[in-house]
């Protein structure tokens, strides 16, 4: 496991002091004090993942790596990546995770050149790539958004299992620039997980970050296409052993090119019902 594409980078966890670590999406009341995340910068060694890449499992390690081949390309509107690009994804995520239904509730480009607008409560479909260990949803929050997307369906929904998937790819180009790493669910606890609160100015959320473990078990896939796309489970309502949330992170390659291209991704938010 330690080949010569294995790589070392810095990966920023979060400190467990016991005060929840905070984020704001619009300018707070003047005096304002809250704790960030990502205080604790740890080095990490980060596994090619491509030898393995059909071994890894969504119920075991968190993430799963497949094929995924479509014409579209209109990256710059979101109305056309809903109307002609989400619906490919849904059949797809049903078929990879045999779900009886599956919703998208929203997308993100990522890439640095959005990094103005990453805490801007009007942007929320283009953001920067994300640099600290976290999880996009908790134990309490997945079910929250179940409601607040489908109140009227959410009882009975909520009496089945329930799981969150993101699927991520590459845009136009091999992503070399601050790639996507994934922490193999099997080498981290749930204990290892703290909420973050959010604040939006219409409502309150909250996200998992995580601390540190040396035991943690990175894995990425290097120069990764566009023909090719990472499902993540994000949550998952189902208390039976098989991983319910995945640590994750962007993070600075060092065998990255200098003059190499800016990561350009989409990432798609989508709840399976089963």
């Amino acid at each position: 496991m330690t080949g010569p594409t294995t790589v070392t980078s810095i990966f920023n966890y979060t400190r467990d002091t016991g005060v929840a670590p905070e984020i704001y999406f619009y300018e707070p009341p003047p005096g304002t004090k809250w704790r960030d995340a990502g205080d604790d910068p740890q080095q990490m060694p980060v596994y090619d993942g491509w030898e393995r890449a059909k071994s890894f499992s969504l119920d075991r390690e968190g993430f799963a790596f497949r094929e995924f081949r479509s014409p579209f390309a209109q990256w710059d509107d979101d109305v056309a990546i809903r109307m002609h690009l989400y619906g490919d994804v849904i059949e797809f995520v049903k078929r990879e995770v045999g779900a009886k239904r599956v919703l998208i509730f929203d997308h993100t480009i990522r890439a640095q050149s959005n990094a103005a607008v990453t805490r801007s409560e009007h942007s929320t479909s283009r953001r920067a790539p994300v640099m600290r260990v976290h999880c996009d949803y908790t134990d309490d929050s997945g079910p929250v958004r179940v409601r607040q997307l489908l109140p009227d369906e959410a009882d009975e929904l909520l009496k089945r299992r329930v799981a969150f998937y993101n699927f991520w790819k590459p845009l136009r180009r091999p992503v070399e620039e601050r790639p996507l790493a994934m922490c193999d669910v099997t080498t981290s606890t749930e204990a290892e997980f703290i909420k973050e609160k959010l604040h939006y100015r219409d409502r309150d959320g909250e996200i998992y970050v995580m601390r540190h473990s040396p035991r943690h078990r990175w894995w990425y896939f290097p120069r990764m296409t566009a023909e090719h796309a990472i499902l993540l489970k994000t949550y998952d309502s189902s208390t039976d052993g098989r991983a319910r949330f995945i640590g994750h992170s962007a993070f600075e390659d060092p065998t990255t090119r200098p003059d190499a291209p800016m990561r350009e991704s989409i990432e798609i938010r989508t709840m399976a019902f089963f």
